[in-house]
């Protein structure tokens, strides 16, 4: 297949720049993966397509204050966005200057803290906290990275709307926005209806808002990401098909999340706990092992999580979908409406 057979037409005023002022008060576009049917729908209607038994997977990371500013030894202004913490005091990180920095340059951040550039990792860069760990610099000046495509500076209202309410492991950089959906009234009513709950961990990463940048999408390499599947996820799962429960992703790095397992497990039947990188990349032609129904936003065009989600419902759903939410108004992208695929 090919790139772009991935695009569409958006309007940019449908691109979200902000949430709701209520989690659950986002739309709801429900598509039958079975019979191809299309339903306009509230989100706070979702425990009316679940049954006792489901499974619901969240991913748990918790979005790091990842961005900062400062200037280089030499002079030049810079931006850092902390991609992965390696270390107490290191990361690998995106560093956007006018001229790059080299191995041995420092850079000064806005109170003075400073960063040692050990080095390059493909595109990031190897850098050093030298006066404390990275939590402590982020946490004390650190700004949350809102997406390129939302054209503001985080705010306060961020701290806790570009978090899910069930984050608990910090480490990405994006947020997994499906489940930015849920609020506590929403999970205490799914676990009343007998929905069962698990929860993996993604570090979701900023390659996750990168382009594909081949026309051939055999030549696509998938940026990597770190993740978690532990015993109990895999015996939740388990329990839910030995009662005929579907296991349900919220978000597609949930999907990839147990999809890795499954794919390092080897056996057709059996899911085994995996803790480390993850390269799968996911489109139409791809063979599902666990995952049977998805909660997911609308996503880029030309994007691999479109991909996903396009292998995973059929791409002629998938483009009806999106048809029919941009003429009915839908909001987009991460602060944007759901869709669920069953």
């Amino acid at each position: 297949m090919w790139r772009s057979d991935f695009q569409y037409d958006l309007p940019p005023e449908l691109i979200a720049q902000r949430p709701l002022p209520e989690r659950g008060a986002s739309r709801l576009l429900a598509l039958d993966g079975t019979h191809g049917g299309l339903h306009d729908l509230l989100f706070t209607d979702l425990p009316s397509l679940l049954r006792p038994g489901d499974l619901l997977v969240f991913n748990n990371t918790r979005v790091m204050r990842a961005r900062l500013f400062g200037r280089k030894d030499s002079g030049g202004e810079v931006e850092v966005l902390i991609e992965r913490l390696t270390g107490p005091r290191q990361a690998l990180a995106q560093v956007r200057a006018s001229k790059a920095p080299k191995p041995g340059r420092l850079i000064l951040l806005a109170d003075g803290a400073r960063l040692a550039v050990l080095g390059r990792e493909d595109d990031l860069f190897q850098l050093e906290s030298l006066d404390e760990p990275f939590t402590d610099l982020m946490e004390r000046q650190g700004h949350l990275p809102l997406p390129p495509y939302i054209e503001r500076s985080d705010d306060a209202a961020d701290a806790e709307r570009y978090q899910t309410v069930y984050a608990s492991r910090e480490g990405a950089v994006a947020a997994p926005t499906a489940g930015l959906h849920f609020d506590r009234t929403m999970l205490e009513r799914l676990e009343r209806l007998g929905v069962g709950r698990a929860e993996v961990t993604l570090h979701v990463g900023a390659g996750t808002f990168q382009p594909v940048r081949v026309d051939d999408l055999d030549q696509h390499r998938m940026h990597a990401e770190w993740l978690e599947v532990s015993e109990d996820v895999c015996a939740a799962i388990g329990r839910a098909r030995a009662v005929g429960g579907r296991v349900i992703a919220v978000g597609t790095t949930t999907v990839r999340s147990l999809e890795t397992a499954a794919a390092a497990s080897g056996a057709e039947d059996e899911l085994k706990p995996f803790r480390g990188d993850s390269r799968l990349f996911i489109r139409p032609g791809y063979r599902f092992r666990v995952v049977d129904a998805l909660v997911t936003n609308f996503h880029l065009p030309e994007s691999t999580l479109l991909m996903l989600v396009s292998a995973f419902a059929g791409k002629d759903l998938i483009d009806r979908a999106y048809a029919e939410a941009i003429r009915e108004r839908y909001r987009f992208y991460s602060f944007g409406d759901a869709m669920v695929i069953l």
